[in-house]
């Protein structure tokens, strides 16, 4: 190996007409935009595909006299200066969503933190799900028009990606990304040298370098530790996305949280509010708290508030185990000194991410962090909403499940980043431009009716031909590597059928997703499969993490599976599955599969991309799928009521699987007209594109944060920020009185005039006294709490009401009256108590402080 003396970097010498082609190729709107795509294509269609659809990397691929000739092509010059127009329209059109909302300035700014960005393939630094709902935020964002910024990491390594050997287990490889060729500059400070961000990483200080990738009008920093003058084992910290033990997770976490938001104070970004996609950003509250005291001289309380009312975090995890957690004795190393410069004992800071702050030995949690100082919280569906309340509840001892202030934002997609260019000319044709720019207009997808069956049909066979092509040329390639005999590469060009009802199957392999639930019954899938004159093909796709065993496992056997003569022709597994595999699939499978265990599914984003391309879901009643399911777009399995038996669950869903495919699914697709058409399939088709195009879409998504979250944050932040701090120091100081009373609160006495039987309607008057220390009536809130008792003798939290009782004064030393009256309205047994919350309308929630005081019964 011979190591060079110096470095250097070789651009394409575009010639003058052509120069536009850079700023194009370095903003990853192209991306979604397909008459970008499509000029670039037009370069040289080989290159495009050998670049991994790169442009930045095609630029340097392409012959400089094929470039020399096309700035003398005036048809290929019309082309660019048509895109460019367009691309310049985009970039500074006035009149956004967000300019319309907020007209006049202040508008908030936003920061959004992620650990993996997937916004293109081009740019690899994405695992799965969490990462491309983090891309298609800042798609979305940038379409919008909201002043937001996103803040990564740049892994020269990113992701791993997939070869399957002979045998079928998953191998993994790490190729080394050149950031040269990627759609991302290198941020420069005013010596013209390489912006750095210095960032204390336990007892050493490492050098971070930032950079820039444009997504629209959105820009994305993202961090590399990967700079010279750092030690080798620091070098290393931004190699590889989830990889390395975990002290290496640690380390990523400071950098992304810490030195994110050091990057942005550099470049002279001030986020209002900061979006926390995920735990793994949490510290960057802590480096925002020690910030505002070291800029403003704050006490460590007023800066906690001020933090807390601009903190947004989303949690995308449905168990406990999917939480880092870090030993006391590594945040002694990393935070020690962190703790001692904001003036916290080791035990207080701990107890800023401990579930258990009383106890001493239990780990450190960014997510726990998080909770605790984040205004809004929320999870990313319904039933996750519900999952994360329940799992979360612990840190917020007294309160309901239900109250637990942790709301939900359904996800969505980035509809133009998945929809076919054929589908999309479709909409273009049949629903008009209002398709790509509002989305979530119902009225707009409800023209999909309007779609003569015959070309939706024929749009979506097209797409079916080109993924079974694909998937024929994948395994073709999997098979040379492999060693294959010229009759085993002979047999791919047979494999599937461009005709046939192709089901869908891809998603990361873990075991809660039961990839091979389908294949419970080898035998029974073999009929369904194979039946005459109906003929049906899967394709799977799917990583699993490096150290997941079962999970390479479920790979293993649905290799094997497909080798057996009977499966070899319906069923493929299709390796190294990444966003140019998700769009062949969910572009050309007429079901898409999901089969996870309720309700382990956060959200779940597939099956969505393939609905806006016509296909049908079959779901169990998990994530998006169980708030979205109607039975005229889709099919359900199972019913959705977990069992207290995993193994006979599973055995009862794969049933209701194989029925479903049986007698609903597979007659209905082959269940054809005069004319050759499907027709009562593509009205369903029909029915799901209208149902959930408006609804599952991150334009929705993001304009759901922007007016519940963003605004009020911000708009909160602003006010504790004015008249020289007076508002922060005026909460917090607030906060640390009811904190050091609330211990001394108590219920002196409650009255209530109660009959044997209530009717409907009737009230019943309730006075209570209530000691408040040093305290007002102002302070709290003293609520009845009222509603049917469950077998156990509890007030059953569903059918639960509140009622707020007003103050009649003081009637003994610090001690008040309060009084109301609570109305029947549940038939059947019912019970009441009293509780009190802190009251002060500065708090996103009564619940905030996770404070709460229960009339003893």
């Amino acid at each position: 190996m011979v190591r060079p003396i110096g470095t250097f970097v070789v651009v394409p010498a575009l010639p003058r007409s052509l120069s536009r082609l850079r700023d194009l190729a370095y903003n990853l709107l192209w991306s979604w935009d397909y008459d970008i795509i499509d000029l670039f294509r037009r370069l040289s269609e080989e290159d495009w595909a050998a670049s991994g659809h790169n442009p930045v990397r095609m630029l340097n691929m392409v012959p400089q006299d094929r470039l020399n000739e096309l700035a003398e092509d005036d048809a290929f010059l019309a082309h660019l200066d048509q895109v460019w127009a367009r691309f310049e329209r985009y970039m500074t059109w006035p009149h956004t969503w967000y300019r319309k909302l907020l007209p006049e300035p202040p508008r908030p700014l936003i920061a959004y933190f992620s650990m993996e960005f997937g916004i293109s393939e081009a740019l690899p630094i994405y695992s799965g799900g969490l990462g491309i709902l983090a891309g298609d935020h800042l798609k979305s964002a940038s379409d919008l028009g909201i002043d937001l910024v996103g803040v990564g990491l740049l892994y020269q390594q990113g992701y791993f990606r997939q070869h399957l050997n002979a045998e079928g287990w998953q191998e993994e490889y790490y190729p080394v990304q050149d950031f040269s060729l990627l759609p991302a500059t290198l941020e420069e400070g005013p010596d013209g040298e390489p912006l750095t961000i210095n960032l204390a990483v336990g007892d050493r200080m490492v050098a971070v370098y930032v950079w820039r990738v444009n997504v629209g009008r959105v820009s994305l920093f993202m961090l590399d530790t990967n700079v010279p003058t750092n030690a080798p084992q620091d070098q290393v910290i931004t190699s590889r996305l989830y990889g390395g033990d975990l002290d290496m997770r640690i380390r990523q976490e400071i950098v992304l949280g810490m030195g994110g938001l050091r990057a942005l104070a550099r470049l002279g970004i001030r986020p209002d509010v900061c979006h926390l996609n995920e735990g793994h950003s949490g510290f960057l509250l802590l480096e925002r708290i020690r910030s505002l005291m070291a800029e403003h001289n704050h006490t460590f309380g007023e800066a906690r508030e001020i933090v807390r009312a601009g903190t947004v975090f989303t949690t995308h995890t449905p168990v406990p185990a999917g939480i880092d957690r870090f030993p006391p004795y590594m945040m002694e190393r990393y935070f020690g000194l962190y703790a001692h410069e904001i003036g916290l004992s080791m035990d207080e800071f701990m107890a800023l991410g401990r579930e258990n702050p009383a106890d001493r030995n239990s780990p450190f949690s960014p997510t726990m962090l998080a909770l605790n100082l984040a205004a809004y919280s929320n999870g990313v569906s319904r039933l996750h909403g519900v999952v994360s309340r329940r799992m979360f509840q612990p840190l917020w001892p007294g309160v309901p499940a239900n109250e637990v202030p942790i709301s939900s934002v359904t996800n969505g997609v980035h509809q133009l980043s998945f929809i076919s260019h054929e589908m999309a000319a479709l909409y273009e044709r049949y629903l008009g431009p209002r398709w790509r720019e509002e989305p979530g207009d119902q009225s707009v997808w409800a023209q999909a009716a309007d779609i003569p069956p015959e070309e939706l049909w024929r749009t979506h066979e097209r797409r079916r031909e080109r993924l079974v092509a694909f998937a024929r040329r994948r395994l073709r390639e999997q098979l040379r590597r492999q060693g294959a005999t010229p009759d085993e590469l002979e047999q791919a060009e047979e494999v599937l059928d461009p005709a046939a009802l192709t089901i869908g199957f891809g998603r990361r392999f873990t075991t809660y997703k039961r990839a091979t639930l389908l294949l419970r019954d080898p035998q029974r899938l073999a009929g369904i499969l194979n039946q005459p004159g109906r003929p049906v093909q899967i394709i799977f796709a799917g990583k699993a993490h490096p150290a997941d065993e079962p999970a390479k496992r479920l790979i293993r056997d649905i290799y094997e599976l497909s080798r057996q003569p009977e499966f070899r022709y319906h069923l493929v597994f299709i390796e190294d599955y990444d966003m140019i595999v998700a769009r062949y699939m969910v572009q050309g499978s007429d079901v898409w599969l999901n089969t996870p265990r309720r309700p382990l599914e956060a959200s779940g984003t597939s099956g969505m991309k393939a609905a806006a391309n016509g296909a049908l879901n079959v779901s169990v009643l998990d994530g998006w799928w169980a708030e979205a399911y109607q039975p005229e777009i889709g099919w359900a399995i199972g019913r959705g009521e977990p069992g207290e038996d995993p193994e006979r669950e599973e055995e009862r869903e794969a049933d209701s699987l194989y029925d479903i495919l049986e007698h609903e699914v597979v007659p209905l697709f082959y269940q054809r007209s005069r004319d050759g058409l499907p027709r009562r399939w593509i009205e369903r088709m029909k029915a799901s594109i209208q149902a959930l195009c408006p609804i599952y879409n991150s334009n929705r998504m993001v304009t759901e944060y922007v007016q519940r979250f963003y605004l009020p944050a911000a708009e909160q932040v602003w006010q504790l920020s004015m008249e020289d701090l007076t508002g922060a120091k005026r909460l917090a100081a607030w906060v640390d009185r009811v904190r050091s009373e609330w211990p001394r609160l108590a219920f002196v006495s409650v009255n209530a005039e109660v009959p044997d039987e209530l009717t409907v309607g009737q009230a019943i008057p309730i006075t209570a006294r209530v000691y408040l220390g040093a305290l007002t009536p102002d302070d709290v809130w003293v609520e009845v709490y009222y509603g049917r008792l469950d077998g156990s003798g509890d007030i059953d939290p569903a059918t639960a009401n509140t009622v707020i009782l007003e103050s009649h004064g003081q009637v003994a030393p610090e001690t008040y009256e309060f009084a109301g009256e609570l109305v029947g309205q549940a038939g059947g047994s019912n019970g009441y108590t009293l509780r009190l919350l802190p009251r002060n309308l500065e708090l996103a929630s009564p619940h905030e402080l996770h404070l709460i005081r229960w009339a003893a019964s």
